[in-house]
């Protein structure tokens, strides 16, 4: 999880704003509200981009992709990716 945090909000720098410090969402794909998220489906969004007006809690999953065109899942593959390439 911390080599998922060091890569900064992977909204960021999908936008072009560069490298911001991140913290961890936790995607809830395919999950009830009573179930505790994975420790493997997380990826790294700023303060704003996670918990903000902006953000994936505070526009919630339509509004989200309503204005980003991207889902929780293009999250994580965009997260993933990323380490893929920093593993290079």
């Amino acid at each position: 999880m911390n080599r998922v945090a060091a890569i900064g909000c992977i909204l960021c720098d999908h936008l072009g704003y560069g490298a911001t410090p991140a913290q961890l969402h936790h995607i809830r794909e395919g999950q009830g509200m009573s179930q505790r998220a994975s420790n493997f489906l997380v990826t790294p969004l700023c303060p704003e981009h996670h918990q903000g007006n902006s953000g994936v809690h505070g526009l919630g999953e339509k509004g989200f992709y309503t204005r980003y065109k991207l889902s929780e899942l293009d999250l994580l593959a965009m997260t993933l990716e990323k380490l893929y390439d920093n593993l290079r």
